[in-house]
């Protein structure tokens, strides 16, 4: 699938095409530019609107954001949910878990940078209910890493440190990965599968082992604003 018909994809869910045609050009502006470099003109003139347009959907840039960190927040908890409540063991539901959200955080990693480094820039309340959604998330790895260490699947000391460390590590992908590079989201879900497995103290599947690195998908060097992002993440 091109860039064009996936972001059609992404935002399928947002009406009219005027709000959806604003919503895609603000997550390539807040990827490329970052939230506060980027003003409502810009936006617009990639939307191929006026700024009085865009307001007719949108009051301000803070509601375009998070629209765009709700919509993406809400599916990566529905993908980490639907993993804790599926059938099978604790390591096939913790694979799955990995496999589908590094998969969303690499074909979707333009629109997944903002959804997750420009949290700081949300107003009070709005932080605080994506703050919520992620805590979800957060409870739905530690419910299934909960679960492998009462039957035995896993060993681990700290659960609540080891699921945020299994999050963290998959989010990221969306900082780093090249859609030109040598491997595709699946290769590399299967690779951070494997790589969580490992984290729990269970054996790995051998065909997971997939080498996701490599000069053309090494991760950039992190910037002052994503490091202050970051912190605030919660």
């Amino acid at each position: 699938m091109d860039a064009e018909a996936q972001r059609g994809e992404e935002w399928a869910d947002v009406t009219p095409d005027a709000a959806r045609r604003l919503v895609t050009a603000a997550v390539e502006a807040f990827a490329e530019r970052g939230y506060h470099a980027t003003t409502t003109r810009d936006i617009a003139g990639r939307a191929g609107m006026s700024p009085a347009a865009l307001y007719i959907h949108y009051k301000t840039k803070e509601q375009l954001l998070y629209r765009i960190s709700s919509v993406g927040h809400r599916l990566a908890l529905d993908l980490l949910t639907a993993a804790r409540d599926g059938g099978g063991t604790p390591v096939e539901r913790l694979t799955e878990a990995v496999r589908s959200f590094v998969r969303w955080h690499a074909e979707h990693h333009t629109t997944a940078r903002v959804v997750q480094y420009e949290l700081g820039a949300l107003a009070e309340d709005h932080y605080a209910e994506i703050v919520a959604l992620r805590r979800g998330s957060d409870g739905a790895v530690r419910s299934i890493i909960e679960d492998g260490v009462r039957t035995g699947d896993f060993d681990v000391p700290d659960i609540p440190g080891t699921a945020l460390a299994v999050l963290s590590l998959c989010i990221d992908v969306s900082r780093w990965f090249n859609a030109e590079g040598r491997r595709t989201p699946d290769e590399v879900g299967a690779f951070y599968a494997g790589l969580a497995l490992r984290m729990v103290g269970a054996d790995a599947d051998a065909d997971a082992d997939v080498d996701a690195g490599g000069p053309d998908q090494a991760p950039p060097a992190r910037t002052a604003r994503t490091a202050r992002t970051r912190g605030r993440s919660g």
